[in-house]
């Protein structure tokens, strides 16, 4: 009796013959491409004819990674400019103190050269700030009583008369500048010792030279120093500069206008001219000349018996 094989096994026999036959087909093939590079010509067309597919389906992605790329970028750089815009806040400030610190330090240094040709006592000062008073031009320092600074002392730096003081308190005080019209100095000349008395005229205004008739020997640029016959400012110390000359020979009189010679608001830093005329006068008088000012010595005021209330 005849068997035949089972009808699966007659249909896998030609299936796997045709697999075999395929991988070596394959194999052959790579073997031909991998030694003789046969496949190169058409791999390069296919690549060329599929390129343009590519392409379109990678545009999504790209465009996502652009946009997502540029707004990191975008909002990195912000940042950047942002805290390079606060470094550069903080460098200018730093620029700015330093400058105010040199220009503090030589105003010091003045100040204790001038300490040094003064024969008298002396008290640095700080101004710490300037009141609202639309009437009397003020300041307030930050020495008073327990420094040993009195009513009445003037105020001073190495250019000339700043004010003097009018109310004292434990730690402070408050000084009336030159410009206030309740204050006169009495000055003289100090090219030819001619002696007169500066008056405030008020903010803003220019020191007038009053009580000089006409023909008095004065001239535009002439530096009025203290005369010391007030026994409150030492004499030799340079208050103002005359600016301009007003002659009028009917009335025999003459309107002099001067100008302060210490500029209040340049310097934070001053000295209380600790002067009593009945010990310091010799001794200030031996060191400077009749009639002219001392080194870097600064000018002065008298006060009004109402300012001193």
């Amino acid at each position: 009796m005849q068997h035949s094989a089972p009808p699966l096994f007659r249909q896998g026999v030609p299936a796997l013959v045709k697999l075999i036959v395929c991988l070596s087909i394959s194999i052959a093939l790579m073997l031909i491409d991998f030694r003789f590079k046969a496949l190169d010509p058409i791999r390069n067309n296919v690549n060329w004819l599929l390129r343009p597919l590519e392409y379109v389906m990678m545009m999504p992605r790209n465009a996502y990674e652009a946009t997502s790329e540029y707004f990191t970028s975008r909002g990195t750089l912000d940042k950047e400019n942002q805290e390079m815009k606060v470094r550069q806040a903080e460098l200018s400030l730093l620029a700015n103190q330093s400058e105010f610190l040199l220009v503090e330090n030589q105003n010091l240094r003045q100040l204790m050269d001038l300490q040094k040709h003064v024969p008298f006592k002396t008290l640095p000062v700080e101004i710490l700030f300037n009141p609202p008073n639309p009437i009397s031009q003020r300041i307030v320092i930050n020495r008073g009583s327990v420094d040993g600074l009195k009513l009445g002392n003037p105020i001073a730096n190495d250019s000339g008369i700043l004010g003097q003081v009018v109310r004292i308190y434990d730690h402070s005080a408050e000084v009336s500048l030159l410009e206030d019209r309740d204050f006169a100095v009495p000055v003289q000349v100090a090219r030819n010792g001619l002696r007169a008395a500066v008056f405030g005229a008020g903010r803003g205004n220019p020191l007038e030279l009053r009580y000089l008739p006409v023909a008095s020997d004065l001239e535009v640029g002439d530096v009025l120093i203290t005369s010391g016959i007030d026994g409150i400012y030492p004499p030799g110390f340079a208050v103002a500069v005359i600016s301009r000359i007003e002659r009028n020979a009917d009335k025999n009189s003459s309107n002099v206008f001067c100008v302060p010679v210490a500029a209040v608001n340049r310097y934070r830093q001053a000295l209380a001219l600790l002067y009593d005329p009945q010990w310091d006068a010799k001794a200030l008088t031996s060191t400077a000349k009749p009639g002219a000012p001392l080194t870097n010595t600064p000018g002065r005021r008298q006060t009004r018996s109402r300012g001193m209330q």
